[in-house]
């Protein structure tokens, strides 16, 4: 018999509710860290269980959406806040600052840990971003229970811009051993980017809904890039360039690049998805990087690729 959890919150708006047939409760990560989830049922028999696991800034209260979608499909959803993410454990009061990737994939193995018994088979990983690189990792660091994954925008590769990449590694790197990781390697702004600057989705609607949210609850905040934050990412992604375990993954895979890509670096995601044997790339025109806060249009591209994966897995 599973012993009780302590129930944790949710947070809801006017244009984002809590979805029905939900609760978030607390478990503990690596290191006894508190980490928080929301599993959500379907009316029904539930097809199986899918798993998402959100980018960089993104807490459990943004896939609301996404959870509807699904549970009206017939799946049980598992959504959580990565460590420095929503009301998870802060190394720092600005969240998203990180030290290595181990203890993000660590956090993984005990989420899937407290909740297996509620989680019905198939599953399917779902990862946006960071989290679908740190879905990628779990994957090639062993993980075994999933029957699919699906990869949206995924984190393999970072741009950087006028700096060679060399170079930026080597600072995120050396700037962190030397005690100034939680030092912001961006500059820090006030304000949320107005819509016609932001290069995250087309749809004005679902980014109000987004940036209201933090409004609303700026507990679920999180800050600029860390050089802590950058050099868990680099040596993330590196992992999976040049490790050896991405090749040993042989569940069916989908990773969803978007096709107007400014966040993510494209060429990186599809080298790495070459190393994964069988597995599927698929460029989604005229999007932005949040492929599932993008338009009802762009949306309907990237939906039937979840269809066809979940067909894949029977």
């Amino acid at each position: 018999m599973r012993s009780s959890a302590e129930a944790a919150p949710l947070f809801e708006t006017p244009d984002a509710p809590i979805p029905t047939g939900g609760a978030a409760e607390w478990f503990v990560g690596a290191g006894g860290a508190r980490l928080r989830a929301a599993l959500f049922r379907p009316d029904g028999q539930s097809r199986g269980s899918i798993v998402v696991s959100p980018g960089r800034t993104e807490p459990i209260e943004k896939y609301f959406e996404v959870v509807r979608r699904l549970t009206t499909d017939g799946f049980t959803v598992l959504v959580h806040d990565w460590r420095g993410h929503g009301v998870s454990f802060r190394l720092s009061d600005r969240g998203g600052d990180a030290r290595g990737w181990r203890d993000f994939v660590a956090d993984y193995a005990a989420l899937l840990a407290a909740f297996e018994a509620r989680l019905p088979k198939p599953w399917i990983a779902l990862g946006h971003s960071m989290g679908g690189c740190l879905t990628l990792l779990a994957l090639a660091q062993g993980e075994a229970r999933f029957s699919g994954a699906l990869l949206s925008a995924p984190m393999l590769g970072l741009p950087t811009g006028q700096i060679p990449p060399r170079v930026a590694r080597l600072m995120a790197k050396s700037l962190t051993l030397v005690g100034m990781g939680s030092g912001l390697a961006v500059r820090e702004s006030a304000a949320a980017e107005p819509f016609e600057a932001n290069i995250l989705t087309h749809d004005p609607a679902r980014y109000r809904r987004n940036v209201e949210q933090v409004v609303a609850w700026p507990q679920l905040m999180v800050g600029p890039p860390t050089w802590g934050w950058l050099d868990f990412a680099f040596h993330a992604t590196h992992e999976l360039e040049r490790g050896p375990g991405a090749p040993n993954i042989r569940i069916p895979l989908t990773v969803a690049a978007a096709g107007e890509e400014r966040i993510v670096d494209n060429t990186a995601t599809e080298r790495v998805t070459a190393r994964v044997p069988g597995a599927r790339f698929v460029a989604i025109t005229g999007a932005y990087h949040e492929l599932m806060q993008e338009t009802d249009e762009i949306q309907a591209a990237f939906w039937p690729e979840f269809a066809a994966l979940v067909a894949r897995v029977g």
